[in-house]
């Protein structure tokens, strides 16, 4: 049986990262956004150790925001390197999804 959570682990950065570019954002509504997307395997168990990775390999940085009523929330924004990385991951993400299809799709095979 194929195993569905190694290839969403390999392309989970990239999305993250993706996610992160629209606008400055926590983890709870990265999580969110994962999961309406497709992503419905994701918890936040999941989510935080990518993050602290993504931070730690110098693709976001993060800033404590006060919340609104709440305790304050960490914010994660892309540093120039994770715009960088999200970039080339776009780009080789789009030709692995080419070739990948056209194998798919080939009638003469």
């Amino acid at each position: 049986m194929f195993d569905q959570a190694q290839l969403r682990k390999g392309t989970l950065e990239g999305c993250i990262l993706q996610i992160i570019s629209r606008e400055p954002t926590y983890g709870y509504a990265i999580a969110a956004t994962l999961r309406d997307s497709g992503f419905s395997a994701v918890t936040e168990g999941t989510l935080y150790p990518l993050l602290l990775r993504l931070e730690r390999k110098g693709l976001i940085a993060a800033e404590y925001r006060a919340g609104s009523g709440g305790p304050s929330r960490k914010y994660y924004r892309l540093t120039p390197d994770g715009v960088q990385y999200l970039s080339e991951f776009a780009a080789a993400w789009q030709e692995a999804s080419d070739t990948v299809n056209r194998i798919l799709h080939d009638k003469e095979g």
